[in-house]
């Protein structure tokens, strides 16, 4: 179960993406996104974790998981749960994405697409939170916190892998993180609701 204190959170970080939608043409955040570019850009270690966040890797980490939930642990609602963060939240983010058209960092042979937010920061935290929740339940304290540690870990490590690849500014990492993380509490507080109902039900 989530705790009470993500709610809140899911909150800030909602207006914190809507803060940079609005400012990240300002002189301030500009300048954010070239410090940090300086810093990352070409830095070959941090930018292998892109690969992480592909969407090929991430529909195979989908159907895996599916499987295990209709198989294994017998929670349909929790396929329910991986289409809305997975798939939904993708939608949501190339809807964005055509809504802000930020153009991505100027390099040789760029993507084509929008850059804002990014698509890696945001299914990143979707798909890695997901599989953190879903594998968090009915678990010992000990693995829940080493789930929650590795998806925060490589979350992080998927965002700076496209400022270090020059694919995003920092920004649209930030922005993809604010927003995958509101809509994954969303999701969480739908599935949670559905669970409460079901055992409430099922005890009368």
């Amino acid at each position: 179960m989530i705790k009470k204190w993500s709610y809140p959170l899911a909150i800030l970080t909602l207006i914190i993406f809507f803060a940079f939608r609005l400012t990240y043409e300002s002189d301030v955040i500009l300048n954010f996104d070239k410090k940090v570019a300086e810093i990352l850009f070409g830095n070959r270690y941090i930018e292998f974790f892109h690969y992480i966040g592909e969407p090929k890797f991430v529909v195979w980490v989908a159907i895996i998981l599916i499987v295990y939930l209709a198989w294994i642990a017998k929670n349909y609602r929790g396929m329910l749960f991986v289409v809305l963060t997975f798939a939904v939240g993708n939608v949501l983010n190339q809807m964005l994405k055509k809504w802000v058209q930020r153009s991505r960092p100027e390099i040789e042979d760029q993507l084509t697409s929008f850059s804002f937010p990014s698509g890696h920061a945001m299914t990143g935290i979707l798909y890695l939170f997901t599989v953190a929740y879903l594998l968090s339940e009915n678990n010992t304290k000990a693995r829940q916190i080493q789930l929650w540690i590795g998806a925060i870990v490589l979350t992080i490590l998927i965002g700076l892998s496209r400022v270090a690849g020059a694919r995003h500014f920092a920004s649209d990492v930030l922005a993809g993180w604010c927003i995958g993380y509101t809509w994954f509490i969303i999701c969480v507080f739908w599935y949670e609701r559905r669970k409460r109902v079901f055992n409430k039900n099922n005890i009368k």
